[in-house]
């Protein structure tokens, strides 16, 4: 069974910087797409970023292209990760760590529906 564990969230000013983290425990991480969503208070789960399992391929939703966010993972060490940069108000959210099973290498999906194991989330709040 996956666990996902995600941390590096907090309170940041608009226009600062955050790096998300996300541990994955149970199986080797080389077999999962990977999925960065958030969710703000009372909105839908929205997909923010994912990330083959290789690494070479990544995807973006709508609300964050522009470059200002950029996924990673590290399957030797079983870490994924989030740089957020220029925060806005309107990134504050819970961001949740997920993964998908697949066996296609450059499989990438900011839909929810595609996830099968969700971390507890990361509450990221910016505000001056």
């Amino acid at each position: 069974q996956l666990q996902l564990v995600e941390s590096g969230g907090g309170l940041v000013q608009p226009g600062g910087s955050l790096r998300l983290s996300c541990a994955v425990s149970g199986e080797t991480l080389e077999h999962y797409a990977m999925g960065w969503f958030r969710q703000a208070p009372g909105k839908e789960r929205e997909g923010v970023s994912s990330i083959s399992r290789d690494g070479r391929s990544t995807e973006y939703g709508e609300s964050v292209k522009g470059r200002r966010f950029t996924i990673s993972r590290d399957n030797a060490k079983n870490m994924v990760y989030l740089q957020m940069n220029s925060l806005k108000p309107e990134d504050t959210g819970i961001y949740y760590c997920a993964a998908t099973y697949t066996g296609v290498r450059e499989y990438t999906s900011v839909a929810r529906i595609n996830y099968d194991y969700w971390g507890e989330g990361t509450l990221v709040t910016v505000s001056a």
